[in-house]
């Protein structure tokens, strides 16, 4: 049993401030000197990114469902052992989605601080924080924390309408030197947002007037023997593109091949920088190639080492964006068709509508891999797929799998600590599904 001061940040829907007030609270208690460990709620790429830069170390996710009950008692118990304090974000609203932020912060017992932002609001804020905090009596509470707020008068307006017995933990107010632009997908990656640096300080500036700048109470973690995986990856060389365009990477997913005995390098495709020598497999994972297609099309040098490494009939696994980048062409939203690798056959098309989103898994003669997919593309392909993935909510079959050659190809992003056995066939190059 592990012992660590933790708070699970949440919210009454997205957009309220989670993530600025997270990365705010990480850095402010750094900068006291203490070692802070952050993870995320849900199957999330681009919060933990911000995340990671405020606390300086990775941010791993946290979900019932994707990563399991067990796993991510053995990730907090772990964290709790060299922490001074765990925070968690949760994803989207407290009680939205099967399994919910509501769902993880009762199984753990890890009280939450409601971010509400009060913009255009006065004595409702009292209502909606009643709600959170009542609506399921098995959800521990810590308080509530108002954002957006215009004045010392208008605070004082939401502290006033709260009910006696829920935590004031104060406010914050509105601020362009604090606020994080958004995309389609979400937040901007943390190197694409001019002074990110200066709003986290900005953020922790703020949160150091509030009733947050106390470390919350200790929360007792049972420890869960971790699974030791045999060293079936020993000797393979396994590199990963990473940049701007390819960034969905689950510091878990890279912490497993590490643990199945693999050497781990990267490579930039929109540095043209070609595959490192000696590499045995390649992980092509998903970001935003489409936002760098032009940039991609013409670095002929990482297009040439990715097509010697297909000829010579070594494993490439790619995911989401990482496919795309392997077909013919790839058309962005403003109607602009760029030249891919052509690896794979057909084309891919950018929508401003939303194509899929949500919970998937594989089934595979060695268990089931879970993941998500969550993407604005349209694929046609005259490739026939070898399975379909199937989603968590119902039997309904979700993306298609397609195996070409030496390529594995899908657009769910997958949790590989979820089938280890599996994975390592997959860099192999002996993949197979149910």
């Amino acid at each position: 049993m592990s012992a660590c001061p933790a708070l699970f940040i949440s919210a009454p829907a997205s957009g309220q401030g989670k993530t600025t007030m997270t990365a705010g609270l990480a850095r402010m208690h750094r900068r006291q000197g203490r070692r802070v460990t952050v993870f995320k709620a849900g199957p999330d790429f681009l919060d933990p990114m911000i995340l990671a830069r405020a606390s300086g170390a990775p941010v791993f996710s946290l979900d019932l469902w994707m990563v399991g009950e067990r796993e991510c008692r053995r990730l907090l118990a772990e964290a709790a052992e060299r922490s001074d304090l765990l925070l968690i974000e949760g994803v989207m609203g407290l009680f939205d989605g099967t399994p919910s932020s509501a769902d993880l912060a009762a199984k753990f017992g890890v009280p939450v601080a409601a971010v509400i932002s009060a913009k255009a609001m006065a004595q409702t804020f009292g209502a909606v924080a009643f709600g959170l905090a009542r609506y399921r009596p098995d959800v521990p509470f810590f308080g509530v924390l108002a954002n957006h707020v215009g004045s010392a008068r208008h605070a004082a307006m939401l502290e006033e309408a709260l009910p006696r017995d829920l935590r004031w933990l104060g406010y914050v107010a509105p601020s362009e030197e604090i606020g994080l632009p958004s995309r389609h997908l979400g937040l901007h990656q943390a190197d694409e947002i001019a002074g990110i640096e200066t709003r986290i300080e900005r953020a922790a500036d703020a949160l150091s007037q509030t009733a947050l700048a106390e470390l919350p109470p200790p929360v007792e973690f049972q420890a869960e023997a971790a699974d030791v995986p045999p060293a079936v990856l020993a000797g393979l060389h396994i590199a990963i593109a990473r940049d701007a365009a390819f960034s969905f990477i689950y510091p878990a997913n890279v912490a497993l091949i590490a643990a199945l005995g693999a050497r781990v390098s990267y490579f930039s495709p929109l540095a043209d920088e070609p595959v490192p020598p000696g590499v045995d497999a390649l992980y092509l994972p998903g970001g935003y190639p489409e936002l760098h297609a032009a940039k991609l099309a013409t670095n002929a040098g990482t297009a040439h080492s990715i097509r010697a490494h297909v000829t010579a009939q070594k494993p490439l696994v790619a995911e989401c964006g990482g496919m795309l980048y392997l077909l013919e062409s790839l058309t962005d939203t403003a109607g602009t068709r760029h030249p891919m690798l052509g690896l794979l056959p057909g084309h891919a098309t950018m929508q401003t509508r939303l194509a899929a989103l949500g919970m998937e898994q594989i089934a595979t003669p060695h268990g089931t891999t879970t993941g998500h997919t969550f993407h604005y593309s349209h694929l046609d392909t005259p490739l026939l797929p070898i399975a379909h993935s199937r989603r968590a909510s119902s039997d309904e079959p979700g993306e298609r799998i397609f195996a070409h050659g030496s390529i594995f190809a899908t657009y769910m992003h997958g949790y590989w600590p979820s089938n280890p056995e599996w994975v390592a066939t997959l860099f192999r190059g002996q993949w197979s599904v149910s």
